[in-house]
């Protein structure tokens, strides 16, 4: 099995291996990568892999916004266009890798549950591999404007603390599970941070208290 941290998409911290062009002003961007040994310089470098993953999720949201395109068949067929691909084999690959249909799924990349595996399958694809950490994907999708849903951070933490009897440790448990969705709104006004803080941590702890109930 390759290993995908030897690609060229992970040396660049471009995993999905995106065209450099001047008129793409990436965040994080840093410039074209070296021209390989016996090959052309032709993809992007980023300073991070986060902001490589931001390029990522941002090209394909505009495939949505811009293009209308919202199966992985018309989103692949755009992205790995047949002149230059096995566009079918890609679109079942990622379709497989998804579990979303390829043309009956009507995709919103806006949505999380939508875009991040849609963003993980695309990887998946071009290292031969997926090599990054959750919080890593996560990040690159939070610096897209598409952070981890707090419900989602919620839930993991009622089901951290099992059955859930209400202790310290479990208060604990369930902000240390929020508190990575929340820096989503680190430029939100400061009394607008404080109530989504609040009202993230009521609905972690009124799901343990509910899974302790329902024992």
């Amino acid at each position: 099995m390759a290993d995908p941290t030897r690609s060229r998409g992970y040396r660049n911290r471009n995993p999905g291996n995106i065209d450099w062009s001047s008129a793409n002003n990436w965040q994080g961007q840093t410039g074209i990568e070296p021209a390989p040994v016996g090959g052309r310089a032709r993809f992007a470098v980023f300073q991070s892999h986060e902001y490589g993953i931001r390029a990522l999720a941002m090209l394909l949201t505009t495939y949505q916004d811009r293009h209308g395109l919202r199966t992985i068949r018309a989103i692949i067929s755009r992205w790995a266009p047949s002149n230059e691909n096995h566009t079918d084999a890609y679109a079942g690959r990622v379709a497989k890798l998804t579990g979303f249909d390829p043309d009956l799924t009507a995709l919103d990349l806006h949505n999380y549950a939508h875009l991040r595996p849609l963003v993980e399958a695309i990887i998946t694809v071009e290292l031969d591999g997926q090599p990054y950490a959750s919080s890593i994907l996560d990040e690159g999708l939070r610096l897209a404007g598409v952070p981890r849903p707090v419900e989602t951070v919620a839930q993991a933490a009622a089901t951290q603390t099992g059955q859930g009897a209400l202790t310290v440790a479990g208060i604990g448990a369930a902000a240390a599970a929020v508190a990575p969705a929340l820096q989503a709104i680190g430029s939100a006004p400061q009394w607008t941070g404080v109530a989504v803080v609040v009202a993230g941590l009521v609905l972690a702890l009124v799901l343990v208290l509910r899974s302790r109930r329902d024992a």
